[in-house]
């Protein structure tokens, strides 16, 4: 059954699967035609800028999402522990316990980093500090919080790549579960 694309935003979550199975590089406007169902005069037409249009539209969709669910919460909630918890209940669902590549980190390991390295560095920089601000009230010093901080970033992406590779969705889901757990302990202490 053919899709019916009746907007820019209809086609962009279809491009984020074909970017994350193939690559920025891989995914030939062939197979996003095919994923899309639309042909290369559409996607022209939705994206004049190309297949570098398609990626940064789909970028900006990400950080919208990361920035509404997980960013805002971690850095405005009055109970930072709660706003802690949700982030990986949040993280544990947007990556599909581990089968969903994040995009960005697949971008960041690829030779097209350089094109995006500003939404890259963006995506991760702002992640670190929104939590590290959620954990500051919650450690010893500003230090202990950006460590933990970039520890659980590195943790939760590393799962992801372990998940995948081992295809294995329970490491991922154990791996955030002890993350959090540690959390809850430091905040008992």
């Amino acid at each position: 059954m053919a899709r019916i694309v009746a907007e820019k935003a209809d086609i962009i979550p279809l491009l984020a699967e074909v970017f994350r199975e193939h690559g920025y590089e891989g995914a030939s406007l062939s197979l996003i035609s095919q994923a899309t169902g639309l042909g290369k005069g559409s996607l022209y037409h939705f994206f004049p800028g190309g297949k570098e249009e398609m990626m940064t539209s789909v970028l900006a969709n990400i950080d919208h999402w990361f920035e509404t669910e997980i960013f805002q919460p971690l850095l405005t909630s009055k109970h930072p522990a709660t706003a802690i918890e949700a982030m990986f209940d949040a993280v544990r669902a947007y990556f599909a316990s581990g089968q969903r590549v994040c995009l960005v980190g697949l971008l960041g390991l690829s030779d097209s980093r350089d094109r995006f390295a500003e939404a890259i560095r963006d995506y991760f920089a702002r992640w670190v500090e929104a939590l590290a601000t959620a954990l500051r009230p919650l450690t010893a010093s500003d230090k202990d919080a950006r460590e933990q901080a970039e520890q659980s970033v590195a943790g939760i992406q590393g799962a992801i790549v372990l998940a995948r590779a081992l295809n294995a969705p329970d490491i991922f889901d154990r791996v955030l579960a002890e993350m959090k757990s540690r959390q809850a302990v430091k905040r008992q202490e």
